[in-house]
C-alpha cells in the first residue's frame, strides 16, 4: 500500500486532510524542440498514483489509492453518512474523482450521493492563478440536491487541493443550500504551495 503523511486542509468545512503533498521536487531540466521548459519531477506516493490515473488513465492505481484512503478515514474517522465527490471540472474518458468515490464507497460502505452538479462549463481552475479571479469563475456554477443532504454528515472528496477555491464554494453550498449538518473535506493530494 502506498505510504502517505496525511496533512490537515484548512476551509469551511469542519475538519479537513490531503493524503499527501502532491509533488515533493521539480526540477527544470531544459527545454524540449516546442520550447517548453521539462522537469525531472518527484512525486509521493499518493502523488504518483494518482499522476498516473488522471494523466496516464492507469485505473490500476484506483485500489491502492481506495486503500490509502479507507485506511486514513478508519484512524481519523469523521462520523460521515455519505461520500459526495467534487463534480470534475472536465470531460475526461477516466473522472478519477469518481472512480475513486465509488471505490471508498463499496469499501466503507458508506453511500456515494451525487448531489452536487455543475450548472455550466468553467475554464479549468489550475490555469487562474488569481484567488478573486478563481472564485469569480466558480460563481454560481454548483448546485446541489437539498433534498438528500438535508441535515446529513458530509464527506466531500477531491484529488487535489491546490487554493480550496472548488471545495470551498461547494462546501458553503452544502451548508447553505443544502443544510448539511457538517461537512468534511478529503483529498488525495495537495499542492506544496497553496495557489
Amino acid at each position: 500500500m502506498a505510504q502517505f503523511r496525511a496533512r490537515q486542509i484548512i476551509g469551511k468545512w469542519k475538519e479537513g486532510f490531503a493524503l499527501d503533498v502532491h509533488t515533493l521536487s521539480s526540477i527544470p531540466i531544459g527545454h524540449n524542440e516546442f520550447g517548453h521548459m521539462q522537469f525531472e519531477t518527484t512525486r509521493s506516493d499518493a502523488g504518483e498514483l494518482l499522476f498516473k490515473l488522471k494523466n496516464r488513465r492507469d485505473t490500476s492505481t484506483v485500489d491502492e489509492l481506495v486503500a490509502a484512503v479507507v485506511s486514513h478515514l478508519k484512524t481519523w474517522n469523521p462520523p460521515i453518512e455519505m461520500i459526495v465527490p467534487v463534480p470534475p471540472s472536465s470531460p475526461r474518458t477516466i473522472q478519477p474523482v469518481m472512480l475513486l468515490a465509488k471505490g471508498i464507497s463499496d469499501q466503507l460502505p458508506i453511500p456515494l450521493v451525487e448531489c452536487v452538479t455543475k450548472t455550466r462549463a468553467t475554464p479549468q481552475l489550475k490555469n487562474i492563478f488569481d484567488l478573486d479571479e478563481r472564485l469569480k469563475a466558480l460563481d454560481g456554477v454548483h448546485t446541489v440536491d437539498a433534498s438528500v443532504t438535508l441535515g446529513r454528515k458530509i464527506l466531500l472528496l477531491d484529488d487535489l487541493y491546490r487554493s480550496g477555491a472548488t471545495m470551498n464554494a461547494i462546501t458553503t453550498l452544502l451548508y447553505e443550500e443544502g443544510k448539511a449538518a457538517d461537512v468534511f473535506a478529503l483529498t488525495i493530494t495537495r499542492t506544496r504551495s497553496f495557489r
